[in-house]
């Protein structure tokens, strides 16, 4: 049985081979539409469709699927549509306490292991400058939150929880789904 990541990032990619040295990757190709679900209900159902989207092309294999969502006073941060978007994302974030979860579903011998990590990231307080450089740079585009804790600039002060759920794979609560279903 194959281990295939249900997913084109980079991050997750780069995580999951911390723990299994060969997979392959198959993006999915599930619709993102939420309907009223909190941020934990969300990040959970987008990766459950997401695994399960590729699983049905995939029967034969396991399958990875996660998504990430950034919540701030109960409101879902996306990825920004553009780069005024993430701007108007990273100075809601700043100098404030906001909240990351990772869904986690992973599909291996007619099972479903499903779980949601969450972790609290605080941003430093940002001046437009600092936006406006972060921004320039690209790499705020494809994030939830408009962020990456892993991207080196100074916006985090601190956080509390899993550093790899911020990222997009929380590989703490992944190496025990991958033990349960038999993969490591």
């Amino acid at each position: 049985m194959r281990l295939v990541l249900a997913s084109a990032s980079p991050r997750r990619k780069e995580l999951l081979a911390r723990l299994v040295p060969q997979f392959e990757v198959e993006p999915s190709r599930f619709e993102e539409v939420g309907a009223g679900l909190s941020a934990c209900e969300t990040a959970r159902a987008f990766a459950v469709g997401k695994a399960r989207e590729v699983a049905a092309r995939r029967p034969q294999d396991a399958v990875l699927g996660s998504d990430t969502v950034v919540s701030l006073d109960g409101k879902i941060l996306g990825k920004p549509k553009d780069e005024g978007d993430a701007r108007r994302m990273l100075r809601l974030l700043s100098g404030r306490t906001h909240t990351v979860y990772t869904g986690v579903c992973l599909i291996a011998g007619g099972k479903e292991f499903v779980d949601v990590v969450h972790a609290d990231v605080t941003f430093e307080a940002l001046t437009d400058e600092v936006v406006a450089a972060y921004v320039a740079t690209g790499k705020p585009l494809d994030k939830a939150g408009a962020y990456g804790i892993q991207d080196g600039f100074p916006l985090v002060r601190s956080y509390r929880g899993s550093f790899s759920c911020i990222m997009g794979l929380p590989l703490e609560r992944l190496s025990g789904m991958l033990r349960e279903a038999g993969l490591i």
